[in-house]
């Protein structure tokens, strides 16, 4: 179990108002070597805590259009 406390949570400004979000906590990255992800629709529900190596391979996959529809 990772500590999310200090995290700072944003949306992507790619983000619609459709409630489709996710929200990211990176500067946990240099507080607890971990990025947390949770769903912008449920706040004080759980969150995914990933190394910040895998974090930055899935943006970048999703740049690279790898998971394009």
């Amino acid at each position: 179990m990772h500590d999310l406390v200090g995290a700072v949570w944003r949306t992507s400004s790619r983000s619609n108002d459709q409630g489709l979000c996710v929200e990211v906590a990176d500067n946990l990255a240099r507080l607890h070597g971990v990025v947390g992800v949770r769903d912008s629709k449920d706040q004080t529900g759980p969150a995914l805590v990933v190394s910040p190596s895998g974090w930055s391979a899935f943006v970048g996959a999703i740049r690279a259009g790898g998971f394009a529809r």
